[in-house]
């Protein structure tokens, strides 16, 4: 029997590189991946054991442009598509709207009609969409949402992932795409970006720095933190365990969908406690009140990730124990602190 072969659009994002990582230790399959690299993927992060394995290729191509039949030939035919690639960072949506929104719509686009166009007739991938929990905007730190709960998004970046959701549906319902929707909390993990937060806490933490703390009115912002290795770990399980929907009007009219979350939600100070115990430090932190002068960013966001777990899926991982391996990591490789 032949290897099943798999495309990761977004290889060189920080959920991308351990995707092909966690793919390679627990599949036989061949990957395939492709990044503009000009983004934020980064070659850094595939390391060259990775590029030097047989079973992956790696094609460099900015996704915001159709992928050509001389490209599609040299990809092949593909078993399963994850799409990971996207413009991910709420505050470069926020300071450039057009350039987020326009950027992931165009791909959507893009990898929808590489599918539609190029398996029309003939055997089509199962299509693994990666959303965002920020599609279903803020919680109030109490309530989880559900899948299909309605989709109110708070900022460009969110809107914009909403977007692609309503492309990849409709294409479902017109053309077939093999779908599957799945909504994932913050990710962090090692050889992530240094604006995301984890990486600020630990940067200022080894600086003796004050680090700011979100407030919402009262409370702290807070997260359901997913180590991408966990993420990665769902899509695979997914895909061996669930076959997508298959539109029929009037009977199914939406494809099915998935929340992957954490196993503990962690609210900003708790976080940086976390962190602060594991370098062994003592944190200096100043609470700073959110108010409309920053508006698109949420205090709460919060997925229910029963569905999931009654297939039987679980994180590999508690975010502790992800955790405390990401910023042991950090503390070999600082350079990846710096943010870019």
């Amino acid at each position: 029997m032949m290897s099943k072969c798999c495309l990761i659009t977004g290889i060189g994002g920080s959920a991308g590189c351990h995707l092909v990582e966690h793919l390679l230790e627990h599949t036989d399959w061949q990957v395939t991946g492709i990044d503009s690299f000009r983004h934020k993927g980064l070659s850094d992060r595939l390391h060259t054991k990775i590029y030097q394995n047989p079973r992956v290729r790696i094609f460099t191509h900015d996704l915001s442009a159709p992928i050509s039949d001389i490209l599609a030939s040299k990809i092949g035919d593909l078993d399963y598509i994850i799409h990971l690639a996207a413009i991910s960072d709420v505050d470069v949506s926020l300071d450039n709207p057009t350039y987020a929104v326009r950027t992931n719509t165009d791909v959507m686009l893009t990898m929808v009609e590489y599918v539609r166009s190029g398996w029309r007739d003939a055997h089509r991938p199962v299509f693994l969409h990666i959303s965002t929990d920020e599609v279903y905007g803020p919680t109030d730190g109490q309530t989880t949402h559900k899948e299909w709960d309605p989709i109110v998004p708070s900022n460009p970046y969110s809107a914009s992932k909403a977007a692609q959701e309503a492309i990849a549906i409709a294409w479902w319902r017109s053309y077939g795409l093999r779908l599957i929707l799945v909504n994932v909390m913050n990710m962090f993990g090692e050889r992530q970006n240094g604006r995301k937060f984890p990486c600020i806490i630990q940067r200022a933490l080894c600086r003796d720095e004050v680090i700011p703390l979100h407030k919402f009115g009262e409370e702290y912002g807070s997260r359901y933190y997913l180590h991408s290795r966990n993420a990665a770990d769902a899509m695979l399980f997914l895909l061996r365990n669930r076959d997508p929907y298959v539109h029929i009007p009037g009977v199914v009219d939406k494809p099915d969908r998935f929340n992957v979350v954490g196993d503990k939600q962690l609210d900003n100070k708790e976080l940086v406690t976390l962190i602060a115990s594991v370098l062994g430090k003592t944190a200096k932190t100043m609470d700073v009140l959110v108010t409309d002068q920053r508006p698109g960013h949420d205090g709460h966001y919060g997925l229910d990730g029963e569905k999931l777990a009654l297939l039987g899926w679980r994180p590999p991982m508690s975010v502790e124990q992800s955790m405390i391996k990401t910023v042991l990591w950090y503390k070999e490789n600082p350079e990846w602190l710096n943010p870019s």
